[in-house]
C-alpha cells in the first residue's frame, strides 16, 4: 500500500536528544522527511543517513525542513549509532516498529524485527509527496536528492 499523495500518519517517539518528537508539530515549521531505517547494526542506513546529516542544517535553515530518522531499536542502541558515525541529525527510536509499520512495513530478520527502509518527503499540510520503499538494504534514496526535490516544488528535479 502507497502512502504516496495521503496524509502521513502522526508519530510520537523518543530522540536521541532526550526529548519526545511528534511528527504534526514538526509539520508546523514546513516539511518534514521521514527515513526508515532497519536498525542500528544497519551500514547502509548509515551511509544514508550521512548522507542527511550533511544538507540536514542547510534544510532546516533556507526551507525549514526536519529530518526524522526513525530506527527500530530501543533508544540505546540508537544513541549509540548517532554517536558511532557522528550524525549530526537526533534519531528516533521505534523498538517495536509500531511507526515502521504505519509506513513501509517490517519483517523478521536474522536481527529480529526490522523496519523496511524506505524515504518519505511529507509537506507543510501533512501529504506525502514522496516515497520511497527499499527493493533490497542497499536501494536508498539519499539526501541531496531529496533536497532538490523540495526546491523543485516536490518534483523530480531530473525529469522534463
Amino acid at each position: 500500500m502507497s502512502l504516496n499523495g495521503t496524509d502521513a500518519p502522526d508519530f510520537t517517539l523518543a530522540s536521541t536528544n532526550g526529548a519526545d518528537v511528534t511528527l504534526s508539530k514538526t509539520l508546523d515549521d514546513g516539511p518534514t522527511v521521514i527515513l526508515i531505517n532497519r536498525g542500528h547494526w544497519c551500514s547502509f542506513c548509515a551511509e544514508q543517513l550521512q548522507t542527511f546529516s550533511e544538507i540536514s542544517y542547510d534544510l532546516w535553515f533556507h526551507d525549514g525542513v526536519d529530518i526524522l530518522p526513525i530506527v527500530t531499536d530501543p533508544i540505546g542502541p540508537v544513541t549509540e549509532m548517532r554517536d558511532r558515525y557522528d550524525l549530526g541529525i537526533q534519531l528516533l527510536a521505534d523498538p517495536d516498529g509500531t511507526v515502521a509499520e504505519q509506513y513501509s512495513g517490517t519483517e523478521q530478520t536474522s536481527h529480529g524485527l526490522t523496519g523496511i527502509s524506505a524515504t518519505y518527503v511529507v509537506d507543510e499540510e501533512g501529504v506525502v509527496q514522496y516515497e520511497q520503499v527499499a527493493d533490497h538494504p542497499a536501494d536508498r534514496t539519499y539526501g541531496n536528492w531529496v533536497r532538490y526535490f523540495i526546491r523543485n516544488g516536490y518534483e523530480d528535479p531530473f525529469e522534463g
